[in-house]
């Protein structure tokens, strides 16, 4: 069954990056669609998702918005998305749905950028805060359910890990203080092939789709 997955700009795109995560980790068939982003109104996304945003997925007779939505639906074709245990999913649904809907101060403080390196900057009390949340899910729920490897549920890498991993940009890109264990996390994230390779296609684009407020911003 064939589709098509509309992303942004690799190099910028988190909720992209999530989405196209879920379809690879659920080895979806699709055509890939990359619409590069103007920088908070990209007029081309409004005539192709409902929503008039990305990731939007088509897949069969499917037609799927939002990241969770994405991940719920791609569960349903490779259930091993989410942890096979009960109360480690029922954390992993929680964890997913915090980061969808929190951390307004690291989104905006920190902006996903693969391109650059800006160490202390961004660093501001909301950030931080949000930083320090997110470590503490992170160390929790490796605590509890990730005994068995280097992600938040062990040795797979699930949707969890996916919905984080626009985080984990953000850490290398801005280097927070964070602690041993979220350090580890962020590399093993990091060289996952997906992310890497996700890494290596934002390294392909072109020049021209690159934006002066996300490269320049102080």
């Amino acid at each position: 069954m064939a589709g098509r997955l509309f992303i942004g700009t690799r190099r910028y795109s988190s909720w992209s990056l999530r989405g196209w995560l879920m379809v690879r980790l659920a080895g979806l068939e699709v055509e890939e669609i990359v619409i590069p982003l103007a920088g908070g109104n990209t007029p081309a996304l409004k005539t192709i998702s409902p929503n008039g945003m990305v990731p939007y997925l088509e897949h069969g007779q499917a037609r799927v918005w939002e990241s969770l939505a994405i991940a719920e639906y791609c569960a349903e074709i490779q259930p091993l998305l989410w942890p096979a245990e009960r109360l480690a999913r029922t954390h992993a649904r929680a964890i997913s749905a915090e980061m969808h809907a929190g951390f307004t101060a690291l989104r905006t403080s920190m902006q996903m950028n693969l391109g650059r390196s800006a160490p202390g900057l961004g660093q501001n009390a909301g950030s931080l805060a949000d930083i320090a949340r997110i470590e503490a899910i992170w160390g929790n729920t490796q605590a509890g359910f990730g005994a068995s490897g280097p992600y938040l549920f062990g040795a797979g890498f699930t949707a969890a890990d996916a919905m984080f991993a626009p985080v984990v940009t953000r850490m290398l890109t801005y280097q927070p203080p964070l602690g041993p264990r979220a350090l580890a996390y962020c590399a093993a994230v990091r060289q996952h092939p997906l992310v890497a390779n996700w890494y290596d296609l934002a390294a392909g684009e072109p020049t021209a789709w690159q934006l002066e407020k996300y490269e320049n911003s102080a």
